[in-house]
């Protein structure tokens, strides 16, 4: 129950901040889970990643200062037609979903 009230409190200076920008001293542990789940992610030798025509910004990934908490707003910046993907670009899926 504490945690859900620094969850609100969180939220609260949010709204209040024009910028967006929330004044944190630490990590919080959704952006400590965010680093740990990537720095973990190892692909296997047969497996490379590689971007067309030197491009690498093809997702935009916003992640909020509550992530467990909140979804990760995720876009895709070239226009392509995919069934999980709208007409402005936000990936629509069931683990991004804000309800």
């Amino acid at each position: 129950m504490i945690r859900l009230f620094k969850v609100k409190e969180t939220q609260k200076v949010l709204a209040q901040n024009p910028n967006g920008e929330v004044p944190t001293k630490k990590q919080s542990a959704g952006e400590l889970r965010l680093h740990n789940d990537i720095t973990e992610l190892n692909l296997p030798n047969c497996c490379t990643i590689s971007f067309p025509n030197g491009k690498d910004d093809l997702m935009n990934f916003e992640v909020s200062p509550v992530y467990p908490h909140d979804a990760p707003k995720v876009k895709c910046i070239p226009k392509v037609y995919h069934p999980n993907i709208d007409y402005e670009g936000n990936v629509c899926l069931n683990t991004l979903r804000e309800d």
